[in-house]
């Protein structure tokens, strides 16, 4: 029988509209150089809505850096 997954536990401010006092946060947190999945966690929202805002307002946040895939030997 296949397990069951776990819901993700949605943000509450799900599908709200970005207040003045949310943008200036948002651009506080930029400058403090955090990711945009650490700003989204402080901010109640998704990573997504963070991300979208911020290329909207031409904000940009700290880059990750992922380990790269490994490629497929042919």
């Amino acid at each position: 029988m296949a397990k069951k997954r776990a819901k993700a536990v949605k943000p509450a401010r799900l599908g709200k509209a970005w207040t003045a006092t949310d943008v200036a946060k948002l651009r506080s947190l930029a400058k403090q150089k955090l990711s945009a999945r650490a700003a989204a966690e402080k901010l109640g929202r998704t990573r997504g809505s963070v991300a979208q805002k911020a290329l909207l307002l031409g904000i940009s946040f700290r880059a990750i850096n992922q380990p790269k895939r490994a490629r497929r030997k042919k």
